[in-house]
């Protein structure tokens, strides 16, 4: 976010909302426009991310940036390519600098710079004048902080006589209701009545409508059977079963992941021995991936399915509900991890390729293998989804001919 504004970012540069405070008080504000810094961010894909290791940059990025030339990295690729082979040349441009040339933009385990109350501004009261603020400021209303309720009753009468509610209503748009059929019609209603009964704000309402249920709740019901992929590994291959039937979500984020080669090519960036080994980030780092929505989903946790024996196939996550597209194979059995992880499938074939894996030494400080296990592929045999989508699309053209023969008749 900006340090002025306390919000989140518009555009990678520096001077948006330093400008107008630079200009209301020049006396007290040494720094110059002149010598503001242009930053300059990769955005290829639609968010900023480092133009080297392409790491997506998130909150819980360690940002820094080149005073020299502008350009944004990921810490880790300065320091790595930077500061430890002290090559002090500029990873786009070639352009030389110093080690007081890189500048932290953003360093999420510096807990100080997050402290809003140290801010100097903050500190000083300090604001640049609002336009809308001043003008909402010529309003009366925009002053009265607290009322008593015969000033409310008054002030309400003298909206409804000056404004009127017909003319709210008529620029006013009721939401659109998605329509319910045979499919999505759920079994509880949408409660209408009963806050209608309750509250003098809504509307009457003496009929119960079914609530429609979410297009994927309706996809879900129709997936009856198990997936089943298999992933290749410089180590040999492993045949998963995927429990599509209890964990339909996290079923179909693996297998719409393999299914675009998402995870090929990827590391199994943490290994340790007698718990699990984890995989698909894509980065390699631990910290990446992304759901094949693009945001993260529920967890979906099944009484009937715990972390026991080996082979246990599972979704890693940061907290609840945060599951990407990273997940790990257990060892041994971990039950500790139920409801905290979900539990979405099995190794079915393919143990002594686990067991190859399991024995590659890792790094005791970072649990990284000191030699690459990668998965090279993904293969998948069976797609519940598939079926469950073309039955869906059955019912929906049959709903429809049905429709149309009533109209005729």
């Amino acid at each position: 976010h900006k340090a002025l504004t306390i919000l989140p970012h518009s555009a990678p540069a520096l001077g948006f909302a330093w400008l107008p405070w630079q200009e209301r008080k020049p006396e007290e504000n040494v720094l110059r426009p002149q010598t503001l810094t242009t930053l300059f961010s990769s955005r290829d894909s639609g968010k900023y991310h480092c133009p080297v290791l392409y790491t997506v940059f998130t909150n819980n990025s360690h940002i820094v940036a080149n005073k020299v030339t502008g350009n944004v990295f990921s810490y880790e690729a300065v320091e790595q390519l930077n500061f430890k082979p002290k090559n002090f040349k500029d990873l786009l441009t070639d352009e030389a600098f110093t080690r007081q040339d890189i500048i932290t933009l953003q360093d999420p385990t510096n807990l100080d710079k997050f402290n809003v109350s140290d801010f100097f501004h903050v500190k000083n009261n300090m604001k640049v004048p609002d336009p809308d603020e001043e003008k909402a400021k010529l309003d009366p209303a925009y002053y009265l902080k607290s009322t008593n309720l015969e000033t409310q009753e008054t002030l309400a009468e003298l909206y409804k006589d000056f404004k009127g509610d017909a003319l709210l209503a008529s620029t006013m748009k009721e939401p659109e209701k998605k329509k319910t059929d045979k499919l999505n019609a759920a079994h509880y209603s949408t409660g209408r009545v009963a806050a209608s009964f309750t509250s003098t704000a809504m509307a009457p309402q003496t009929t119960h409508e079914a609530d429609a249920i979410s297009d994927d709740e309706v996809r879900y019901q129709y997936v009856k059977k198990k997936g089943y992929v298999r992933l290749h590994t410089n180590k040999g291959d492993l045949n998963l079963e995927l429990y599509c039937d209890k964990v339909p979500k996290a079923g179909e984020n693996f297998i719409k992941l393999c299914k675009k080669g998402y995870y090929d090519g990827t590391l199994f960036h943490r290994s340790i021995r007698n718990f699990m080994i984890q995989g698909g980030d894509p980065t390699g780092t631990g910290t990446g991936g992304e759901s094949f929505w693009g945001k993260s989903f529920k967890d979906e946790f099944r009484p009937n399915l715990s972390h026991t024996g080996r082979g246990v196939l599972s979704m890693a996550n940061s907290g609840p509900n945060t599951n990407k597209s990273q997940f790990f194979i257990t060892f041994r059995s971990c039950t500790y991890l139920d409801r905290k992880h979900t539990v979405f499938g099995r190794v079915v074939g393919g143990f002594e390729t686990l067991t190859a894996m399991e024995n590659v030494e890792s790094d005791p400080k970072t649990d990284r293998p000191k030699s690459e296990i990668k998965l090279l592929s993904a293969t998948v045999f069976v797609d519940p989804y598939e079926e469950a989508d073309a039955q869906v699309s059955a019912c929906t053209s049959t709903r429809l001919s049905n429709m149309y023969a009533l109209r005729l008749i």
